[in-house]
């Protein structure tokens, strides 16, 4: 009962807060992080985090990723809604690459945070740096299992700064060979 009341208050409209300030993403984090130990009946001084994998949740950073990116999958695979699909644009390579057959959307300049904040922005940021097989599938099902499956990949990664997204892009292709 709890997990749903609560899980959907914090999965409600989130796409709406890529780019939002850490503090909003902190408060959010610590209410996902009270309701993953009252789930899972654990104290207050439980580590979240191993629970949180537990129960295949994403934290709130990457729920936010998760969901602007599939909005935006949606929105090129479907076309709908046509206000949404009209901020997005195709960006066209200026001479042949290997990259083609997936192609990039295009990431308008802004000058503002603010303006970082907003669909025509978020999602070619968020969209663009997933790997091809994920940007290139027709199917949402597919889309959003893979998501979840790299996302998960990604925050299950040793806190290392300098960790590549080579790197993760091979954590995520050899979890795909294995689950398959």
């Amino acid at each position: 009962m709890a997990r749903s009341i609560v899980a959907s208050r914090l999965d409600y409209c989130n796409a709406l807060l890529h780019g939002a300030p850490a503090a909003t993403i902190v408060k959010l984090q610590w209410a996902q992080n009270n309701l993953v130990r009252v789930v899972c009946q654990r104290g207050g001084r439980t580590d979240a985090a191993p629970l949180l994998r537990s129960l295949h949740w994403l934290p709130v950073k990457h729920r936010i990723t998760y969901k602007t990116a599939v909005l935006t999958h949606k929105v090129l695979t479907t076309s709908t809604p046509p206000y949404l699909h009209d901020m997005l644009t195709v960006a066209a390579p200026t001479r042949p690459m290997r990259s083609a057959g997936a192609p990039l959307l295009f990431v308008p300049r802004v000058r503002t945070e603010l303006a970082r904040r907003a669909f025509s922005v978020a999602g070619p940021t968020v969209f663009n740096p997933l790997p091809h097989n994920i940007r290139l599938s027709h199917s949402i099902d597919f889309f959003k299992s893979h998501l979840k499956t790299y996302l998960d990949a990604v925050v299950c990664l040793p806190p290392i700064a300098s960790v590549s997204k080579r790197y993760i892009n091979a954590v995520f292709i050899l979890s795909y060979y294995i689950l398959s």
